[in-house]
C-alpha cells in the first residue's frame, strides 16, 4: 500500500471512527415482505429493503432454525422486522418460520450478483507479472489447415519442457496496468483464450483445443490449467473509509462502462481490498478554461460527480476485478473509486 492511501485511510478511519456501526437507512419505497424468486440476486433484494444494498450484512437476522441460514433461496419469504427498534430482515422456508432445518442445495441458492456477467473472470488467470508470459509456452503454428483456430482444432507449441502437466490455460498477453498517480508498474494483462491437454509431448508438443473464447494465435502463451473452484457467492461491505483508487481498465474489449461492465482498480490486496468490498464510482471532473471573469484563474476544474457502485469479486496483490453494480452517468478510465 502506498504511503498516501494508508495515511489516508487511517486519517479517515480516526475521524469518522470507522468502528462504529454505520445507520441504516431503508429504501423508502421498501416492502414489508418479499417473496424470493429465481433470477433474483442478493443485490436486486438488498436494494428493494435498502438505500444502500452493501448494508444487508448488517441488517440479516439469522434465524438458526433454518437451513443454511446465511443463503437464500427461491421461494423463501423475506420479512422486514425491528429488533431493539432497528430494521432486520428475517426470512422463512414454505411460508413460515419452520420448526426443524430443511436441507438446501447451494447450487439453488440465489448469487449475491448476475454470474454470468464475471464467470469467464473468475477462475482464470487475469494479471501476471512482468517477463512472466514471456518465459511461458508459446503456440508456434496451427496443425490444422484453417483460416480461424479454435476449439476443435490442434496447434503446435514450444518451451513445454516436462510432462508434469498435461492441460493448459492460453493467453493472449497484453497490456500493462499502471498506477495513475505513481506510474508505479502494477501487472499485466493476460486475455484468456482457451483450454486444452496436450495430445503430444515433445518440441513442438501438441495440444487439443478443447474451448476457446477468442482466436488462438500465434504468439499465445500457455499456463497450467487453474483448476480451483472459483467463488460464487460474495457478502457485500463497505471498504475502509478513506479507499482511494481508480478505474485502470475495462475488459473484455469493451470500451463503454456501464452497468455489468468488469473494471479493473489500481487497488489490491496490499491495500487492504477484499472479495465483496464495495467502492462508489466517481466521474472525473474536467478541467475547463473559464471565460467568463478575470477574477479568478483562467481554469477550473469542474466537481467530481457521482457516477455508480462497483463491487470487487477478484483481488491480486496490487490490482483488483469489480463488476459495475449500477451507473446513472458515463464512466470512464481514471475516474475514482472511494469509500462508499
Amino acid at each position: 500500500m502506498s504511503i498516501k492511501k494508508l495515511l489516508g485511510m487511517l486519517l479517515a478511519a480516526l475521524l469518522t471512527g470507522s468502528l462504529v456501526a454505520a445507520d441504516i437507512a431503508l429504501n423508502p419505497d421498501h416492502p414489508d415482505r418479499y417473496v424470493v424468486v429465481r433470477g433474483d440476486t442478493l443485490w436486486d433484494i438488498s436494494a428493494r429493503f435498502l438505500r444502500d444494498p452493501w448494508m444487508w450484512p448488517e441488517v440479516w437476522y439469522v434465524n438458526p432454525q433454518v437451513g443454511n441460514p446465511h443463503l437464500i433461496y427461491p421461494g423463501d419469504v423475506l420479512n422486514l422486522v425491528y429488533v431493539d427498534g432497528q430494521p432486520r430482515i428475517q426470512v422463512s422456508r414454505d411460508g413460515r418460520l419452520s420448526p426443524r432445518i430443511r436441507e438446501e442445495s447451494l447450487e439453488n441458492a440465489i448469487p449475491t450478483i448476475p454470474l454470468d456477467a464475471i464467470k469467464q473472470f473468475l477462475s482464470r488467470a487475469l494479471v501476471v507479472d512482468e517477463g512472466e508470459l514471456e518465459a511461458a509456452p508459446y503456440v508456434v503454428q496451427s496443425a490444422d489447415e484453417h483460416v480461424i483456430t479454435g476449439a476443435g482444432d490442434r496447434v503446435y507449441v514450444r518451451g513445454i519442457d516436462s510432462n508434469d502437466v498435461a492441460l493448459f490455460d492460453i493467453y493472449e498477453p497484453g497490456g500493462a496496468y499502471i498506477d495513475p498517480d505513481t506510474d508505479e508498474l502494477l501487472g499485466y494483462e493476460a486475455i484468456f483464450v482457451g483450454t486444452g491437454p496436450v495430445q503430444r509431448f515433445g518440441d513442438p508438443a501438441t495440444i487439443k483445443l478443447t474451448k476457446t473464447t477468442r482466436e488462438v494465435r500465434v504468439g499465445d502463451r500457455l499456463l497450467p490449467a487453474d483448476r480451483s473452484e472459483p467463488a460464487a457467492y460474495f457478502q457485500p461491505h463497505a471498504t475502509p473509509p478513506g479507499t482511494d483508487g481508480h478505474i485502470i481498465s475495462v475488459l473484455d474489449g469493451v470500451t463503454q462502462i456501464g452497468q455489468f461492465s468488469v473494471v479493473a482498480l489500481d487497488l489490491g490486496e496490499r491495500d487492504g481490498i477484499e472479495i465483496g468490498h464495495v467502492m462508489r464510482v466517481f466521474q472525473r471532473g474536467n478541467v475547463i478554461r473559464d471565460t467568463v471573469s478575470n477574477k479568478y484563474s483562467d481554469t477550473v476544474r469542474l466537481p467530481d460527480e457521482d457516477a455508480g457502485l462497483v463491487m470487487v469479486f477478484r483481488t491480486y496483490e496490487k490490482i483488483s476485478f469489480g463488476l459495475v453494480m449500477k451507473a446513472h452517468r458515463a464512466i470512464h478510465i481514471n475516474d475514482f473509486v472511494r469509500s462508499p
